[in-house]
Parts: structure tokens; sequence; C-alpha cells
């Protein structure tokens, strides 16, 4: 007889097998999320393709350090191993590391940040400050090695000599930068005497510029009771602090002309600038009327005027007759709707229903007649017959016929069972009546 395992020792068997498999002990695996509901701590949800499904589990501190939030439907690759669990007997993959298909995580987390910001109105134009525009003292949050902070003293120095340049040396790349953007924003803001301040960085991948893409970043700039000019990256980088910011600037040399008033010369340049292009338009529109107006003096509706009408004249002939036609329709639907309610009208006339009613009195009045009629006709014949069957029964009439009635003490007798012998029995004839004495009685069945 063969040893049959319990449903458990399978269970633990297969488990074994799961655990010392190398090749389930990291796994490589791309699927669409399904199933997700964000939990307080740990994630459970399903990972699925076109034909199969597995379940995926993410414990709570790997969860966290994902840098972006899972979404119903969204595509990740997925590094875990692949797991069963005994008490129901399925497998699941342990998720240790995950990132969106296609795209970076960095720009999903972006994305996702900025929709969450946006919702609560950090980035409404109604909180942005205006920039003052005679600056006495400027802010500079940035690194003190870079190209940004010479640029930013040279565009000020050109544009608006004296004005003080106050730098807060900050780094704003790599783990810690976020933190010290934000500190250093929140300590200009302790001063009283600055009148904007100007926060940015040179170019470099999303990763470089990051820092400028944290959430405590935005919420110190938006916090902010100094106007803040943002100008991180080139001008095709976008971050969440240029969103968040009072204005910004493609270039540091851009910022500093933001943050410093327009001078005589430039003033004097931009005039002459919006001169010419002014003057190039207006050459330009005179020259496209011009040919224009060429261009329709050749035309055919100039030389030939009727033509402009002629389409207008034959529509107009067009829409009389339709309307002719549709007058037409209109009378003979409305003198047959007045016959319908003549009509209608006649029949509802009280001496309609009069006239009515009186034939319907005069037919119920033949039918009486022709029913009483032939209800006498019956009665008198019923009457006949009944008459007929009583003559029949008439003892008078029977004896007449010639039968003889025998009576025994005034009872007539029915039957030879009645009769003994010397009764005195009287016959009843036509024509008198005989007293007779039984001598005998015979009996038979006629």
């Amino acid at each position: 007889m063969p040893d049959y395992l319990s449903v458990s020792t399978l269970t633990r068997y297969l488990k074994m097998k799961f655990d010392r498999d190398p090749y389930l002990e990291r796994v490589y695996l791309t699927g669409q999320v399904s199933n997700f509901r964000k939990r307080p701590n740990h994630q459970y949800f399903s990972l699925k393709d076109e034909k199969a499904v597995i379940q995926a589990t993410i414990w709570s501190g790997v969860y966290k350090k994902l840098g972006f939030e899972l979404e119903e439907g969204m595509k990740v690759n997925v590094i875990g191993r692949v797991q069963l669990y005994e008490p129901s007997g399925s497998y699941s993959i342990v998720i240790e590391k995950a990132e969106p298909d296609g795209i970076g995580a960095l720009a999903v987390q972006f994305e996702q940040l900025k929709k969450k910001l946006g919702e609560e109105g950090l980035f409404q134009d109604k909180f942005k400050q205006a920039l003052p525009q005679f600056p006495k003292k400027i802010g500079v949050v940035t690194s003190p090695s870079g190209a940004v902070i010479r640029d930013i003293i040279t565009t000020v120095s050109r544009r608006f000599p004296g004005v003080d340049i106050l730098l807060y040396p900050t780094k704003v790349q790599g783990e810690g930068a976020a933190a010290e953007v934000a500190a250093n924003i929140r300590r200009a803001n302790e001063r009283e005497d600055l009148d904007v301040l100007i926060i940015g960085r040179g170019g470099g991948s999303i990763e470089d510029l990051w820092a400028f893409n944290e959430e405590i970043v935005v919420r110190a700039i938006f916090e902010s009771r100094i106007p803040i000019i943002s100008s991180v990256g080139h001008e095709t980088d976008t971050t969440l602090a240029d969103f968040v910011a009072d204005r910004r600037a493609a270039t540091p040399t851009a910022a500093a002309e933001l943050a410093t008033p327009v001078t005589k010369l430039d003033l004097l340049g931009h005039l002459s600038q919006q001169q010419n292009r002014l003057s190039n338009a207006a050459a330009n529109r005179l020259a496209y009327q011009r040919e224009r107006l060429r261009k329709l003096a050749a035309s055919v509706i100039f030389r030939q005027p009727e033509r402009l009408y002629d389409g207008y004249l034959q529509k107009l002939d067009q829409l009389n007759l339709r309307l002719k036609q549709k007058i037409r329709e209109y009378y003979s639907e409305e003198v047959q709707q007045v016959k319908i309610l003549c009509h209608r009208l006649d029949s509802l006339s009280p001496l309609r229903q009069v006239q009515r009613y009186q034939e319907q009195v005069r037919q119920q009045e033949r039918l009486l007649r022709s029913n009483m009629a032939v209800i006498y006709d019956h009665k008198v014949a019923e009457v006949k017959r009944l008459s007929d069957a009583l003559l029949m029964l008439d003892t008078s009439r029977i004896v007449a016929r010639g039968y003889a009635i025998i009576q025994k003490n005034e009872t007539v007798i029915e039957s030879s069972q009645d009769i003994k012998k010397k009764d005195q029995l009287t016959i009843l004839m036509r024509d008198g009546q005989v007293q007779v004495e039984v001598k005998d009685v015979k009996r038979q069945e006629i």
C-alpha cells in the first residue's frame, strides 16, 4: 500500500525547493501593477502580464526607499526572490528593488510630487511675490566655487553698481544638498535687510539637479517672505523650484538681470530694437496689404460684380419656392385638421346624440314587440298543450270513450291486488253504474 503525503508535508517540501533554488534567489521580473491599495506598512499587490499573474510583497523599509509611489496599472521592473507561503500554498515574489519601466524612478517621483504639490496650490500665481524695483542687498544661495556666483556678481556690478551681494555657501548636489538649500533659504529669511534671493546652480543630469526637486526645498521657497528667483540648470532644465519660485531665470546672468533695475543704456537699446522691429513689421504689413489689394483688384468679383450676388439670388428663389411649398403644405394640413375637428364636433352635438338615442329607443321598442309576440305565441301553445293534457286526464272523458272505472268504497281500484273475494264493487260506465260482488279474483299481468 503506497504512503500518502499530507498537504503540509508536500507544501513544506516545495517551500524547501523554492528556498534552495539558486535561480529563484534573485529574479529580474517585469510586469504591470494590479490590485494595488496603499497600506500603512508593507505593500501587497499583484504583477501581471497578458497571460499570467504573480503575487508581490514589498516590506515597508524597501517601499520607503523606492523614491516613487506605486500606482494601479503602472509597469515596473523589479528585482526580488520567489518564496512559497505555506498556509495558503501560494507563491509570490518579495521585491527588493523596483523602478518604473521605460522611464527612471526620478522622473516618476518628479511627476508624482509635482501633482501632489500642485493640488495643494503651491504653484498658483496668486502666491507669487513681485520683485523689488531697486534692491539694496541681494542674497545668493549657491556653491561658492561654481560659475553661478561669478556670473551673478559680474552682471549685477555692470547693471547696478553698489548693490550688496550676500552669498550663502551651499552644497547644490549629492546627499544632504536639499536639506542645506532649505536651511539657507530659512537663514536668509531671518534677516531684515535682504530684498531678493537668488537660488541656483549650473546644468547637469536630473540626478545632479535633484536637490531642487525635493519637497523640503519646494516648501522652503513657498514659505519664504523674500521674493525668490530660481536659476537651476540650463534653459531646457526644469525643476520644481522653478514652478514655486516667484520668478524663473534661464541662466544665472538672466537671474541677475531680473534682480536689478533696467539701466538707461539697456532702455535705449531696447527702444532702438523695438523701433527697428516696429518699422520692419509696418513695412512687411504694408507690402502684404499691397499684394492683397492687387490680387483683389484682379479678382473676378471686381471685374464682374454681378457674380457676387448671383448665387444669393438663386438661393433666394429656392427659398421662396420652399416657403410657398411649406405654406401650401401647412394650409392643407390645417384644413384637414379643421375637417377632423368639425367631424368630431358634429359627432359630439347634443342634437346628434338625441337622434342617436331616439333611434336606439325605436330599435329597442321593435325588439321588445318582437320578443313579446314570440313569448305570447309560446305561452298560448303551452296553455293549449297543458289544456289537452288535462282533458286527457278527465275521467268522464275516459268513460265516454268506452272505458269503465271500478270503485271500492268510493275509491278507484288501480290493481287486482286491491280486490278480494266477496268485495262489493261499483262499476262506473258511460251510461250508468253497476253494483257487483266479486266471486273470484284471477291475477294476470297484462
